[in-house]
């Protein structure tokens, strides 16, 4: 029901703006953004066949934007201006937060979760046990796993629009380095490390070059890879340029513990994170 209320609202408020002011939309629109915020539901969500993107969900993000009214928001003597509220109650949440770290409401923490001076914008998810460390952001509807550490300075990307379009995804226990970007809906597969300054667009190429023959992915990091940044040359009418792209360089083992494998890693490949 309340998917199909929001669809509705969504399709009619270009036709008849005002009917984003009915009561039956607007308590629909707060209520899904309410279950958003609390982790009942998800802009997407991994299942049997992979993930599934919920764009009804985002949909409702978009209008909640069309609802609210620019106000102020205070914590503390920092003053802001925006029409969508932070969270609150983190201790309730049993999540860390360091000042002055800004998580906007619509957006979910598990418990254990670890938020540095850093912005998490409305719709993320992310999962307990991970560290969102130092200026690092995570856009609006990206998900983010459990155990993950996001280094200083990672910029996740956002993306609201259109509705249908899969976010970044980042599963369990990745290592993003710092001053990492993944962004345009490009999915890390659980247990991946990125090396330091690795930029990861939905057209980057993935190379994985640990075989004769490279083999070229775009959008996707395979489980467990050990990526580090790399240059390819490419012909423009003024010459041969080298662009960016991302090497593939080794596997991380699954053998060990977590956190002796990720070390191991970092020593055996010299990963710079």
């Amino acid at each position: 029901m309340l998917e199909s209320t929001i669809n509705e609202a969504y399709e009619k408020k270009n036709e008849e703006p005002s009917v984003l002011q009915k009561k039956e939309y607007i308590e629909a629109i707060e209520e899904a953004i309410a279950l958003l915020d609390s982790g009942n539901i998800r802009v997407a969500e991994p299942g049997p066949e992979g993930w599934r993107v919920n764009a009804w969900v985002k949909k409702a993000i978009l209008l909640y934007f069309s609802i609210r009214n620019m106000s102020v928001f205070k914590a503390g003597d920092i003053e802001y201006w925006d029409k969508i509220p932070l969270k609150k109650d983190y201790s309730l949440a049993k999540v860390r937060v360091v000042p002055p770290a800004v998580a906007r409401y619509g957006s979910f923490i598990e418990p254990g979760a670890i938020l540095m001076p850093s912005y998490v914008n409305i719709g993320a998810y992310i999962g307990s046990g991970t560290m969102v460390d130092t200026w690092a952001t995570v856009g609006s509807c990206a998900q983010v796993g459990k155990n993950v550490h996001i280094s200083g300075g990672v910029g996740i990307g956002g993306v609201l629009e259109p509705p249908q379009a899969q976010p970044v995804i980042i599963e369990d226990n990745v290592f993003l380095g710092s001053r990492c970007v993944v962004v345009e809906g490009v999915h890390i597969e659980s247990g991946a490390v990125l090396g330091s300054g690795v930029i990861l667009t939905a057209s980057t190429k993935i190379i994985d070059v640990t075989q004769k023959e490279p083999v070229i992915l775009k959008g996707r990091v395979p489980r467990n890879s050990v990526v580090i940044p790399g240059s390819i040359p490419k012909e423009f009418p003024a010459g041969t340029y080298h662009v960016p792209c991302a090497l593939i360089i080794g596997q991380r083992k699954e053998s060990t513990d977590l956190k002796t494998s990720l070390n191991d890693v970092l020593r055996e490949f010299g990963v710079d994170v």
